[in-house]
């Protein structure tokens, strides 16, 4: 595969709108709504269209030659409030971060491929750009838990978040933390990720 990176915007709808309803709405339709805040009456795939066409949405595409096969979302908290577990979260009075990672997503058939690295570091060089800050992502677990047979991590694995420089911070629920990094707002020195294993 040969892998290149979008923002999502107007331009790229089509080609996120095409992946979204090839994986079935994805997650039983979310369209990537689940982190947004909610917008009662209104059907997923036109909220999600209006964020673009508003600007109120963050998001990677990864590309393979013409064909969008995954993306990595992020957005300041206000962008991103409902995460996962987000009552236990509530209850340490952490400083706010100043950007989340909410989900990842890799095409049913291309998953094994190093989509969802490629997504997170184009997410971060995105954040970077932006000028950096404390950046939050809410994992799972992997490490000493029973095979996750057909499951699918939507917001990655901890190992995923590990290799771009994310420590823990807390446990919000059995298998899941909250991981933060510090991006700065200049390049990173070059690393070489592992790309194999991973969603």
């Amino acid at each position: 595969m040969t892998l290149t990176t979008r923002l999502l915007t107007a331009d790229t709808w089509d080609d996120f709108a095409g992946l979204v309803e090839a994986n079935n709405g994805v997650w039983g339709g979310c369209w990537c709504m689940g982190f947004h805040p909610p917008e009662p009456g209104v059907a997923k795939r036109e909220a999600k269209q209006r964020h673009v066409t508003r600007g109120t949405v963050h998001q990677v595409l990864v590309f393979d030659g013409d064909r969008c096969v995954g993306w990595c979302q992020f957005g300041s908290p206000e962008e991103l409030p409902t995460i996962k577990n987000r009552r236990t979260y509530d209850q340490a009075a952490d400083p706010a971060p100043d950007w989340r990672i909410g989900c990842i997503f890799t095409n049913s058939k291309d998953r094994g491929q190093g989509i969802a690295t490629v997504a997170v570091a184009a997410a971060l060089d995105e954040i970077r750009k932006a000028g950096g800050g404390t950046v939050e992502a809410y994992p799972e677990q992997t490490e000493e838990r029973p095979p996750q047979r057909g499951a699918y991590l939507h917001t990655g694995p901890e190992e995923l978040y590990a290799r771009h420089g994310f420590t823990r911070v807390r446990k919000i629920a059995k298998w899941r933390w909250v991981m933060r990094a510090e991006i700065r707002d200049e390049p990173a020195p070059s690393t070489t990720l592992p790309l194999d294993g991973e969603p």
